[in-house]
């Protein structure tokens, strides 16, 4: 196991390198000038060039590239073009908020989820599972954005119970959360479900019954951790979604995270701040499956990483 951990952190850095190469000539492709959005659209040509010439960006590209991976190398971000602050400074304290906000929405979807999912394949073809199955129809095609209207809608703006922008309380995460869990929750419901019927149909399953066992225990005990063993594999693929679904979420609520600073960073062809925030969203995709395959490991003994 030790083993396969260490050559996984390994791979790490050729992943980190790709990454790095993709962002850097994605973000140079967007229209605009970084020099003129930070000097101006009035400024002077002479002004503009000494700002470029600041940044580096009077440099050919090659070299451009070369000072990022150096930097990277020395944990330097580089410097923000909007704010003159350093790019991690700018990136660390959204970069929480947005982790806060996706581990809430993914422990949402996982106790919902894998609830429904589990009632619904005890009693399959019941009015509750054809409710389960309709709600996760819902969840799946409804977008982002607009349920997160909807939500704001309703228990914001007419009903008053919830916040509808910001971060400040523990009531401003309900929305947001709510409103990202509802596609994974969805998901993982429909899979749960699926999971949960196949593990029934086994014969231990039936062995169980026949000793007597009670049905809450053969359910929990039995049935459930083996279902739950390829819903583990989904959960670090659905963090790494929920983190990339965030960028929409948090500009529908205001919400200060790295999703929104983004945006703004996009709008602003700030390249330090895109760049950092797109490689720390990479590396935390990249280590929560790292821990969704060691878990995997100690759900099914069968599977053996040496």
């Amino acid at each position: 196991m030790s083993s396969y951990i260490l050559r996984r952190l390994l791979l790490l850095i050729p992943v980190l390198i790709g990454v790095a190469i993709i962002v850097f000539g994605m973000v140079r492709l967007l229209p605009g000038d970084p020099a003129v959005a930070m000097a101006g659209v009035h400024a002077t040509p002479q002004y503009i060039a000494q700002v470029r010439a600041e940044l580096g960006l009077d440099e050919p590209i090659h070299v451009q590239f070369g000072v990022f991976v150096n930097r990277l190398f020395e944990g330097d971000l580089g410097i923000s073009t909007r704010t003159r602050r350093p790019a991690a400074q700018e990136i660390w304290p959204r970069f929480k908020n947005t982790v806060y906000l996706t581990a809430i929405a993914l422990f949402i979807a996982s106790l919902v989820g894998i609830t429904a999912g589990v009632i619904s394949s005890v009693k399959p073809y019941s009015i509750y599972d054809q409710i389960v199955m309709l709600f996760s129809l819902f969840g799946v095609a409804a977008p982002v954005f607009w349920l997160g209207l909807i939500l704001m809608l309703i228990f914001s703006v007419n009903l008053g119970w919830f916040p509808s922008s910001g971060m400040g309380t523990p009531l401003h995460f309900v929305l947001p959360a709510v409103t990202l869990a509802a596609n994974s929750t969805a998901l993982i419901a429909r899979m749960t479900r699926s999971s949960m019927l196949e593990v029934l149909k086994n014969d231990y399953i039936t062995t169980a019954r026949a000793k007597g066992l009670k049905e809450k225990v053969i359910i929990i005990k039995h049935a459930l951790r083996n279902a739950l063993i390829p819903i583990t594999t989904i959960l670090g693929l659905r963090f790494g979604m929920l983190l990339g679904g965030a960028v929409l979420t948090e500009t529908v609520f205001s919400w200060p995270g790295v999703g929104r600073l983004m945006v703004d960073s996009i709008l602003a062809r700030d390249y330090p701040v895109v760049q950092g925030s797109v490689l720390l969203l990479a590396l935390m995709f990249v280590l929560i499956n790292l821990f969704v395959d060691i878990l995997y490991a100690f759900l099914d003994p069968q599977i053996s990483y040496s």
